[in-house]
């Protein structure tokens, strides 16, 4: 017997109908037939009988069944080995971003890439800036994304797309129409602050404790999803990047840019001479689209 001829065994054997057993093997009904009429004869005895509609195996198809099974079982290691080298030619996508890219920019990145290259793995991860520096020079990260430049000698980063700080307000904070908020506006205004010491951060927190009255911080968070959340909460207003302000738009927030603009960069981090695959080349130019497209928005 032939390979072929075992599957359509197999397939009988479990559902009992021809027409069932051609869906499942995706082969036309009078093909399985045929290659059951072929087995059959090349066997010398028949394996199935029609009883009432259904295919009914006989004695030594059931027989047959012991030996099938094993056949089977054989031929795991080779669907294993030959999943492990499909793999070993689409080598996973390891992406590390920051929070906020995380909730808007990535997601669609990777949609649109998966189109192109369906096959290709992705492993995507969200930490901070010297998280995604330590995983990259530890190589478990192929591409980084953030929106502070680290500075470091054996990181190459690069500038995709520049945006704007922004105001989250409560809905109905802000007037119609209205196009920006100044500094100043700020002053004496209950905000959401962040922790830690992100650089943009620490610059325009200067800014506000030299306002008079100064706002006032009594809620701090590690992340700018995290302000967005406390505003949505009625903990006061926040400063977020531009990303952040996407999604805090799309659920109802007023959102609008400061004057004087505070302007924003877009980041993709990769090791010095590292190579660089079509995947991952295309995941750029597609990140690089992507982000002016929202920013412009």
């Amino acid at each position: 017997m032939r390979l072929r001829h075992i599957e359509v065994i197999q397939a009988l054997l479990q559902t009992g109908h021809l027409g069932t057993a051609a869906e499942m093997l995706q082969l036309p009904v009078a093909g399985v037939e045929g290659i059951l009429r072929e087995a059959e004869d090349q066997l010398g005895f028949m394996l199935f009988a029609s009883v009432r509609g259904r295919l009914q195996a006989t004695r030594e198809a059931r027989e047959l069944q012991v030996e099938i099974a094993h056949v089977y079982e054989a031929l795991e290691p080779v669907q294993r080995l030959a999943s492990s080298l499909k793999q070993y030619l689409a080598p996973p996508l390891r992406i590390i971003c920051t929070p906020p890219l995380a909730q808007q920019l990535l997601p669609q990145s990777i949609a649109t890439l998966r189109r192109r290259f369906p096959d290709a793995p992705c492993s995507l991860l969200s930490q901070p800036t010297r998280e995604i520096v330590r995983s990259l020079l530890l190589r478990e990260s192929d591409l980084g994304l953030s929106l502070h430049d680290p500075d470091h000698p054996d990181i190459q980063c690069q500038v995709v797309a520049q945006g704007k700080l922004q105001l989250l307000a409560p809905h109905g904070w802000l007037q119609p129409k209205q196009k920006y908020v100044s500094v100043q506006d700020l002053a004496g205004q209950s905000m959401v602050g962040l922790e830690g010491h992100d650089p943009l951060s620490v610059m325009f927190e200067s800014k506000l404790h030299a306002l008079r009255p100064a706002p006032v911080v009594q809620t701090r968070v590690q992340t700018h999803q995290m302000m967005r959340s406390m505003v949505e909460a009625g903990e006061g207003l926040a400063v977020v990047d531009p990303f952040t302000a996407i999604g805090a738009k799309a659920s109802g927030l007023d959102v609008c840019p400061l004057s004087p603009a505070v302007p924003i960069s877009l980041y993709t981090l990769t090791l010095n001479n590292a190579a660089i695959s079509p995947a991952i080349q295309a995941l750029l130019d597609i990140i690089k689209e992507q982000a002016e497209a929202m920013l412009a928005s």
